[in-house]
C-alpha cells in the first residue's frame, strides 16, 4: 500500500482550498459536511430561540403572526432536512465508516463528493426561499394550504427534493462499502455496531427518500399547473398527501435516530471497557426498526378520517416497534453493569441519551393509544415527545459522537472540564425547555399558536411557556460553550494519542489524525470490536 510521509496526515496534505473542494477523501468530505451542518444547526437554533422569546409572555411580543408562522416553519425545515437527517451519516458516518471497516475509502469516492455538492445546491435553494418570502406552511407542507400559500413553497420544496438525492447517494455508497470493502477476516458479526446502525439507516435512505421526492414534485406540479392531485375542488384528496408524506417521514424518524443509537453502542462499550451485551440482538434490532419503520406512518393520521380498522393496525404496530428499541436500551444497561465506567464527556452524553430517549419513547406510547391521541394530537405534548426523541436522542448522541471521535479527526484533545460544564448546561437546559411541555400539552395548549392570551388557561400557559423560554436560553449557552472549547482545542489543545479512550475498533489502530490512505499498512482483523475480556489493556 502506498504510504504518505510519517509527518503528514489527511488534514495537512495536500494543501490549499481547491484540494478540499475537489477532494475524494471521505474524511475531508465528512469535515466539509460537518461545517455546513453546524451552520444549519446554528440557523435552526436562531429560529427556535426567536420562537421561545415570542412565546415567553402572552400577547404579541416582537413578531406578528405571519412572521411567527414563517419562523416555526423555517426552524422545522432547517433542523429536519438540513441538519438532523444528514447530521450523523454525512459527518461521522463519512469519516468513521471506512476506518472502522479497515478500508481506504468508500466504494464510490466521486459519488461521495457529488453528494456534498448536491447538499450545497439543495441548501441554497432552501435558504433562497427565506429571501423570497419564507414558507409559512409548517415543515410538513400540508396540502391544500401549501398549494394556495403565496409564500415561496416551490423553492423550499424543490430544495428539499434536491437534498433527497444527497441522502440517496450517501446511503447507496455506504451499503456498497459495507458489503464489499470490509477488511480481510471481518465477517458481518464482527463489524462494529456503528456500522450496523449506519447500514440500517442507509437502507431506509435508499428506499424511502424517493417517496418524498415524488410527493414534493407532485406538490410543485399541483401548485404550478393546477393538476388537482391533492386539491378536493378538482377531485383530488388532501389526505393522500399526508399518506405520501408520512410514508417517507416516519421512516425518516429512524434515519434520524438509528445513527444516534449506533453511536451510543460505541460510546457505552468503549467508555465502560466492557464487551457489549447481546451484540447480535442490537444488530438485528437496528434492521428490525428499519423494516418496521415503513409500516407505522398512519399513527400520524389518527384524526384525519382514516378507517377505524386502519387506525387499530397502525396503533398495534406502533406499540410493536417499541420492542427492538427496548432491546437496545436493555442491552446497553446490561453492558454498563459491572463495567469499568469512565465518566468522560462522551460517556456523559451516552448516559443522558439513555434517560432522555427513554422518556421520548415512553411518551410515544401515549400518542400511539387511539383514545388518548385524540386529546393530545396537535398539542405541546407532541412537541415535547418529538424533541425528546430527536434532540434528546439524535442531537445528544451526535454531541457524544463528536466528542468521542474529535481526537481522532483533528488529533487534538479538548478540555474535559469545559466539556462537563457544557454537558450540565445542555442537560438542564433541554429538560427545562421541553419536560414541562408535556404538562402544557396535557392541559390543552395547542402547538403552533402565535398568541395564547385568549385561551382559557392563559396564566397557567404563560408560566409553562416562560419556564421553557428560560430553559432555551440555558441550552443556547451550553452550545456556545461547546463551540468555544472545541474550536479552541484546534489551536491550543494538547496532541491526542492514537487511542485516547482504549477502543478496539479499527479507527483507533491508525494515527490521529489518520493519514490520507487511512492506514499505513493493510489492517488485519484479529479480534472482535468489543473483546475487552480477551484483549489485555497493554495491547489496546
Amino acid at each position: 500500500m502506498h504510504s504518505s510521509p510519517p509527518d503528514q496526515n489527511f488534514l495537512s496534505h495536500p494543501k490549499g482550498l481547491a484540494s478540499w473542494l475537489f477532494t475524494l477523501d471521505h474524511k475531508r468530505i465528512g469535515i466539509m459536511y460537518l461545517i455546513l451542518i453546524c451552520l444549519a444547526f446554528g440557523l435552526g437554533g436562531f429560529f427556535a430561540l426567536s420562537i421561545r422569546l415570542e412565546l415567553m409572555r402572552s400577547g404579541e411580543q416582537f413578531m406578528d403572526q405571519d412572521t411567527y408562522n414563517k419562523f416555526f416553519t423555517l426552524h422545522g425545515a432547517v433542523m429536519v432536512f438540513l441538519f438532523i437527517i444528514p447530521s450523523i451519516p454525512a459527518t461521522l458516518g463519512n469519516f468513521c465508516l471506512p476506518l472502522m471497516l479497515g478500508a481506504k475509502d468508500v466504494a464510490f469516492p466521486r459519488l461521495n463528493l457529488a453528494s456534498w455538492y448536491v447538499y450545497v445546491i439543495g441548501a441554497a435553494f432552501t435558504l433562497f426561499s427565506v429571501v423570497t418570502g419564507a414558507v409559512d406552511t409548517g415543515w410538513t407542507f400540508y396540502s391544500p394550504y401549501s398549494t394556495q400559500s403565496s409564500t415561496s413553497v416551490i423553492s423550499m420544496t424543490f430544495g428539499v427534493f434536491i437534498l433527497g438525492f444527497s441522502s440517496i447517494f450517501t446511503g447507496l455508497n455506504f451499503v456498497v462499502t459495507i458489503h464489499k470493502m470490509r477488511a480481510p477476516g471481518m465477517t458481518w458479526y464482527q463489524m462494529p455496531l456503528f456500522v450496523w446502525g449506519t447500514y440500517a439507516t442507509s437502507v431506509i435512505q435508499v428506499l424511502a427518500t424517493p417517496v418524498l421526492g415524488i410527493t414534493l414534485l407532485l406538490l410543485i406540479l399541483e401548485k404550478t399547473l393546477g393538476i388537482g392531485i391533492f386539491n378536493p375542488e378538482m377531485g383530488g384528496d388532501p389526505v393522500l398527501f399526508q399518506h405520501f408524506f408520512w410514508f417517507y417521514s416516519h421512516p425518516a424518524v429512524y434515519i434520524m435516530i438509528l445513527p444516534g443509537m449506533a453511536i451510543i453502542s460505541e460510546l457505552i462499550a468503549v467508555h465502560s471497557h466492557k464487551k457489549i451485551f447481546g451484540y447480535k440482538l442490537i444488530a438485528y434490532s437496528s434492521v428490525a426498526i428499519a423494516l418496521l419503520g415503513f409500516l407505522v406512518w398512519g399513527h400520524h393520521m389518527f384524526v384525519s378520517g382514516q378507517s377505524e380498522f386502519s387506525s387499530m393496525v397502525f396503533s398495534f404496530i406502533t406499540f410493536f416497534i417499541g420492542i427492538p428499541t427496548g432491546i437496545k436500551i436493555f442491552n446497553w444497561m446490561t453492558t454498563l453493569y459491572k463495567g469499568q465506567i469512565c465518566l468522560t464527556t462522551p460517556m456523559l452524553y451516552a448516559l443522558a441519551f439513555l434517560i432522555l430517549f427513554t422518556i421520548g419513547g415512553l411518551t410515544g406510547i401515549f400518542l400511539g393509544a387511539l383514545g388518548l391521541d385524540i386529546h393530545l394530537h396537535d398539542t405541546y405534548f407532541v412537541v415535547a415527545h418529538f424533541h425528546y426523541v430527536m434532540m434528546g436522542g439524535t442531537v445528544i448522541a451526535f454531541l457524544g459522537g463528536i466528542h468521542h471521535w474529535w481526537p481522532k479527526i483533528f488529533g487534538k484533545m479538548y478540555s474535559e472540564f469545559w466539556g462537563r460544564i457544557a454537558f450540565v448546561f445542555i442537560f438542564l437546559g433541554f429538560n427545562m425547555t421541553f419536560f414541562n411541555q408535556f404538562m402544557l400539552g396535557s392541559q390543552g395548549m395547542p402547538r403552533r399558536y402565535h398568541d395564547y392570551s385568549g385561551l382559557y388557561k392563559t396564566d397557567l400557559f404563560e408560566r409553562y411557556h416562560g419556564f421553557s423560554s428560560y430553559g432555551a436560553m440555558v441550552l443556547g449557552v451550553g452550545f456556545l460553550i461547546i463551540a468555544t472549547y472545541l474550536i479552541a482545542s484546534l489551536f491550543n489543545g494538547k496532541a491526542a494519542s492514537n487511542n485516547p479512550w482504549g477502543g478496539l475498533t479499527f479507527e483507533w489502530a491508525t494515527s490521529s489524525p489518520p493519514p490520507t490512505e487511512n492506514f499505513r499498512e493493510e489492517p488485519i482483523f484479529k479480534h472482535g470490536p468489543y473483546d475487552y475480556d480477551k484483549v489485555l489493556p497493554e495491547n489496546i
